[in-house]
């Protein structure tokens, strides 16, 4: 087995080099959001006027996402970058239009992260059906992003934080990382692979970061069981 994977050791290293060196690109286009919320107010609001409404547009953002896991599994990583970008574009759009026509729910604010992990999961369930990452590194890039959200939810709801959006690669990042991995395996061949591996260290890194986050906020309140 060692002597299948040292003939791609320098191409592991190659790409993995260039995902690390992409993920503080990642991370200055997340500190955008602000700015991005604002520009995406007027589309939200001319998409709330066509009658579409929050919770549809998260449904749209889950099928597009399955078409790009099918398109994984049928080993066209292009097609799927492209529907996850797609996907990931829609998505915040849900959220556009909830601000802008002031249609925010509490069952939307479930909804949507509840669809956002189905759609990780087919995207990655994807990825190893189409045999551009080892099943071992898939179930550890998922379970890291099923964690990340996790921990911020609970920190938001039995922790009372108003939010735990901390850490060092949120859901837009990953995005982005697993499409550039997408965008770069032609030219070498584990870039997908590699892009899933670095998703789910700074996915579990996010991890530790908003437990410690809500270790300080949360620091001498107590709770009642």
């Amino acid at each position: 087995m060692l002597d299948a994977i040292l003939p791609v050791k320098p191409q592991l290293e190659t790409t993995f080099n260039h995902l690390i060196s992409l993920v503080r690109m990642v991370k200055l286009l997340g500190k955008l959001r602000a700015k991005y919320e604002r520009i995406m107010k007027p589309i939200g609001s001319s998409l709330g006027r066509t009658g579409l409404t929050p919770n549809e547009i998260s449904t749209l953002s889950l099928v597009v996402a399955v078409l790009a896991g099918a398109a994984y599994a049928y080993r066209s990583p292009i097609l799927g970058a492209i529907c996850l970008l797609i996907s990931g574009a829609v998505d915040m759009l849900d959220g556009a239009v909830a601000r802008a026509m002031g249609t925010v729910t509490r069952f939307g604010a479930v909804y949507d992260p509840v669809l956002d992990r189905y759609a990780e999961w087919a995207v990655l369930f994807g990825i190893g059906l189409g045999g551009f990452a080892v099943w071992t590194w898939v179930i550890f890039g998922l379970f890291g992003m099923v964690m990340a959200s996790y921990t911020r939810a609970r920190a938001e709801s039995a922790g009372g934080l108003d939010s735990c959006r901390v850490g060092i690669a949120e859901r837009q990042e990953k995005i982005i990382l697993l499409v550039l991995g997408s965008f770069l395996q032609p030219f070498f061949a584990p870039a997908v692979a590699v892009s899933v591996l670095v998703v789910g260290i700074l996915s579990h890194i996010t991890v530790v970061q908003r437990l410690h986050f809500t270790l300080i906020q949360t620091r001498g309140s107590t709770t009642h069981v």
